[in-house]
């Protein structure tokens, strides 16, 4: 009887010791932008949730990072979001803001490529488009002088963080775009196109005429070949928009002359020469 005393006893006292080390384990403080504070142990975080558990539970809460002003972590470390909630109602997007903005930066936004009847956007002509427009204004930086291109590399990596690509580039505010890219100049272009065909056709002859003895009768053996060819004719409508600190600084519209392939790209270097940010040199 002792025994089984003696043992309810030290198991009580090992009970109420490990109760004590988890009762006084550190956690995680969450501080969010409403006052309130979440203690708890974080298992897991990305660009826009941090996900955790409350002390003595095993369900996992995700928590949106929009709400969050500030994390304590246990181990002593302390980080700050710089977050502040989108404009857009629709997408009820994230907008986080770079760390600090560039003066004198300008980013070249993915240009959305859309074909106006099927109402379809091309990726990879959006990048192709937006790489265009990157390097003619690399090629020019004497030009735009003190102007500096952000890198394009650096601008779809933030706004890849952000959730932001060619289709949805229209609907974000500039204010936003600038804070997520830290530049205070944004250059905006898209391209809207419809497509029509045309066939030709071309024929040819070709035979040889034989004369009879009596110089009455002629003979001959033509051969005829007709040729359909069929063109391609693209209508472009190239839209170009330069902002500095928000305001939009250029706007213009302009349609190619040449109905072929690739002139929009020639529109765009027509643009971009009569922007306020190019000088003659």
């Amino acid at each position: 009887m002792m025994i089984k005393k003696l043992t309810a006893v030290l198991l009580l006292f090992f009970m109420s010791v490990f109760s004590f080390a988890q009762g006084g384990k550190k956690l995680d403080k969450i501080i969010k932008r409403d006052y309130q504070i979440i203690e708890g142990t974080i298992s897991k975080m990305s660009d826009k949730t941090v996900e955790y558990s409350l002390p003595g539970e095993t369900l996992v809460i995700s928590l949106d990072v929009s709400q969050i002003a500030r994390i304590d972590f246990a181990s002593g470390r302390s980080q700050t979001f710089d977050v502040t909630q989108g404009n857009n109602s629709s997408s009820n997007s994230t907008v986080i803001a770079a760390t600090e903005t560039k003066p004198n930066t300008i980013a070249v936004l993915p240009v959305p490529y859309l074909n106006s009847d099927t109402q379809e956007s091309s990726e990879d002509m959006a990048k192709f488009a937006q790489n265009d427009l990157y390097n003619k204004l690399i090629d020019k930086s004497s030009n735009i002088f003190p102007l500096t291109v952000q890198d394009l590399r650096t601008t779809n990596s933030l706004l890849h963080k952000a959730g932001i690509d060619h289709n949805n580039i229209d609907e974000t505010p500039i204010e936003d775009l600038e804070k997520i890219l830290g530049v205070d100049n944004i250059v905006a272009a898209k391209v809207s196109y419809t497509m029509n065909s045309g066939t030709t056709a071309t024929t040819y002859s070709s035979g040889n005429a034989k004369i009879s003895d009596n110089n009455k009768k002629v003979k001959t053996n033509d051969v005829t070949t007709t040729t359909a060819n069929t063109q391609v004719y693209y209508y472009y409508t190239v839209y170009f928009d330069m902002y500095k600190n928000t305001a939009k600084i250029y706007s213009q519209t302009r349609k190619p002359f040449l109905a072929i392939k690739d002139s929009w790209m020639d529109s765009i270097t027509y643009l971009l020469k009569r922007s306020p940010i190019y000088t003659k040199k």
